[in-house]
């Protein structure tokens, strides 16, 4: 059973979690080894357990690891320091925890990290991937070498070993679970944080990430020893999103797809600043440029993002292409920052059947079978075989932003004929491909586009099946051509509550909250922002599993 009976649900706790994704979920498997007893909330039904994680690619990020020594990479603390100190770019009185959180991470990262997942049974796919190349000196944003380490069973696999913990809680008498149960205050008793109350929502059936009424049927009303706001970012709430926009990534966006499902609304967040936490940093986020409108939503304005290797052209709305160092997969907020002095709410890659084939990777569990499914017969035939994987060639097929042509004149035309309100220069968009192509009658040149294409092929993993060979666009033996229209894609928020080393809030002042937690996206996935102004990738769920994880070692403590 996951939900006890009912004179157990009166029982005071331990801990108490709000939100039954991975942070919360790992925060509950460290204190159910330690013999406590756990209450986990969640306003969605059951089968949203593990909340967005499930959904995920699966990217960790990890310093100096036999996977990436394998592959010939030198890395080190030092070097991921410096990387990530240029990336962040901490400059506020009020990132004091954040920059505690981030040595804490990276010393993680190159220490117990690894051998913390193995001991889970979490596996890592043997090609590690370059996420976030930035492109620009060396003490600026973006990973020195690759560090993206694949899980193998992506997102599901992840969370597997924690939510196997939580059952057998459950079994044990040590754990209630309590769906469709909506935490709408904390109680606060003499300044301490004692539990929380609600409504009890109405039953419902919908799929993992669909639509769930919020009809209330009831009230409820929980103690503990500690509660732990687990409750994620604001992703799924667009006017949140836009409320946030800073004004340094331009003006926000009129149309953009979701990359989380609806419930990831901000809730949890307003509820604990109503407590006294402090919120910090909420001007800092993390969206992808890179979005396609998923062919089979399960949630509105559901979106996927493009993983993309380094050699689609990239264009904004009008057909002028993007400046230097603003590459796919090179510098996620910069390009999206440009984009937003354009005017418009679209880009596009110009691409070709070759580049699809061995660079497009579409993020998310359900995206790649095979990794998810953990058949290297699949991987083989999905990854070195003809065509591009199943899931690529599907969007390809019936993804409303794809345009397949077999000259560039067509492909123009289409491309303004799916756009008539964006005012593409055809000829120009011409002359970009035209100039680009020029570029391969020699092996150098100006273009640093394609000097990075070959820089990267010099990593074995990038030249194995990441990074195609540098053609022409319009060669005939690399066709069709392909454009994609892009768009932004709401993912993460980098600010949250603010918290110190042992996930506990803190309010205004500074002051630790008693009985206050937080983990996760909630708490910017550490202090309140773990990763400043921007992320290194691979290091979202990364950060679930390191704030849940001193969660639960703290209150285990108590």
């Amino acid at each position: 059973m996951s939900v006890n009976d009912d004179a157990r649900r009166d029982t005071r706790s331990d801990a108490l979690i709000v939100g039954a994704g991975l942070a919360g979920l790992v925060a509950a498997a460290e204190l159910v080894e330690a013999g406590k007893r756990v209450t986990i909330v969640d306003q969605e039904p059951e089968a949203t357990f593990g909340g967005q994680a499930w959904w995920s690619f699966g990217g960790l990020f990890l310093v100096d690891s036999p996977e990436q020594r394998r592959m010939g990479i030198r890395d080190s603390i030092e070097l991921a320091r410096q990387d990530w100190a240029g990336t962040a770019g901490f400059d506020r009185p009020e990132d004091d925890h954040a920059r505690a959180w981030a040595d804490a991470y990276l010393e993680w990262a190159a220490g117990e990290k690894r051998a913390w997942l193995k001991q889970k049974g979490i596996g890592l796919f043997p090609v590690v991937g370059w996420a976030e190349r930035g492109g620009d000196t060396a003490t600026r944003h973006g990973n020195s070498v690759p560090r993206f380490h694949i899980v193998w069973g992506t997102g599901p696999a992840i969370l597997e070993p924690f939510i196997a913990t939580v059952r057998r809680g459950v079994a044990a008498g040590l754990v209630t679970l309590l769906f469709r149960h909506r935490v709408d205050a904390l109680t606060v008793t003499d300044g301490r944080v004692v539990g929380v109350s609600g409504s009890v929502l109405a039953p419902d059936d919908a799929e993992r990430g669909a639509p769930s009424t919020r009809d209330a049927v009831g009230e409820f009303a929980l103690e503990a020893d500690a509660v732990v706001i687990a409750t994620g970012g604001i992703g799924g709430n667009h006017d949140l999103v836009r409320a946030a926009w800073p004004e340094r990534l331009g003006t926000p966006p009129t149309h953009m797809v979701s990359g989380v499902p609806a419930h990831v609304d901000g809730r949890g967040l307003g509820i604990a600043e109503a407590a006294g936490a402090r919120l910090i940093n909420g001007d800092r986020m993390w969206h992808y440029v890179e979005g396609i409108q998923n062919h089979s939503p399960v949630w509105a304005k559901h979106g996927i993002r493009i993983l993309p290797g380094p050699s689609s052209l990239w264009l904004d709305a009008t057909g002028r292409r993007l400046p230097t160092p603003l590459f796919p997969g090179f510098d996620t907020l910069g390009t999206l920052a440009h984009l937003r002095t354009t005017g418009y709410d679209h880009s596009w890659f110009v691409t070709t059947q070759s580049i699809i084939e061995k660079e497009f990777a579409l993020s998310g569990s359900e995206q790649n079978p095979d990794l998810t499914g953990r058949s290297v017969r699949e991987l083989l035939r999905q990854r070195l075989g003809k065509g591009a994987t199943e899931p690529v060639e599907r969007f390809k097929r019936d993804g409303a932003d794809f345009i397949v042509a077999s000259t560039v004149d067509e492909l123009v035309a289409r491309m303004a004929a799916l756009e008539p309100d964006a005012p593409l220069d055809v000829a120009r968009v011409r002359d970009e491909i035209a100039a680009r192509d020029r570029m391969l009658d020699n092996e150098f040149g100006k273009d640093a586009q394609l000097t990075a294409i070959r820089g990267a092929r010099k990593y074995r993993g990038d030249k194995l099946i990441r990074v195609a060979p540098p053609h022409r666009l319009t060669g005939p033996k690399h066709g069709p051509l392909i454009a994609v229209r892009l768009h932004v894609l709401t993912r993460k928020s980098l600010g949250g509550i603010q918290t110190d080393l042992e996930s506990r809030a803190l309010d205004a002042s500074g002051t630790v909250i008693r009985g206050l937690y937080a983990v996760g996206e909630a708490a910017g996935f550490g202090g309140g922002g773990v990763h400043g102004y921007r992320s290194l990738e691979g290091t979202f769920l990364g950060g679930c599993l390191h704030t849940g994880l001193r969660a639960g070692r703290a209150i285990a403590r108590l």
